[in-house]
């Protein structure tokens, strides 16, 4: 991910949502995860209708992409062996890219280095963000349940 990808987001336009969301409608009346493929048609510029199959798998990831383009949202779709610079990470974490460099060099997250640059594959950063995710949540029940124990509502 060296590209820097993850910095070309734009948001969709309003009639992209429209779409989206329309589109995401009818996926989901028709899509069955029970087939390993399905088939789909499309229509070219000249309006020639040409049949593709697709794993079912690939249709179930449209329809998220077309729900998050239907909320809104810009999407990225990353592969999860891209390597992503502390920059690319950091933004991912929402923190900054010396916070993310320090959790780097105290071991908390892996990386390698490509010549002087440190890079962190996407899964390992996926890994930890839900792990760090996790941790919040059990630490905010607990205070939900230490609160509610002293009387605080």
């Amino acid at each position: 991910m060296t590209n820097s990808l993850l910095n070309s987001l734009t948001l969709p336009a309003p009639k992209e949502i429209e779409a989206a969301v329309r589109g995401q409608r009818e996926l989901a009346t028709f899509l069955s995860t029970r087939q390993e493929t399905q088939k789909i048609t499309i229509q070219d510029a000249q309006d020639v209708t040409h049949q593709i199959e697709l794993p079912t798998s690939s249709l179930t990831l449209l329809m998220s992409i077309l729900g998050e383009l239907a909320a809104g949202n810009a999407v990225q779709v990353v592969p999860v062996h891209a390597e992503l610079t502390t920059q690319e990470a950091a933004n991912i974490l929402n923190v900054s890219r010396p916070h993310m460099v320090k959790l780097l060099e105290e071991g908390k997250l892996p990386f390698h280095k490509t010549g002087r640059h440190r890079r962190i594959l996407f899964a390992d950063l996926m890994k930890y963000k839900d792990q760090r995710d996790a941790e919040s949540i059990q630490a905010l029940r607990e205070l939900t349940e230490q609160s509610q124990e002293l009387g605080f509502y």
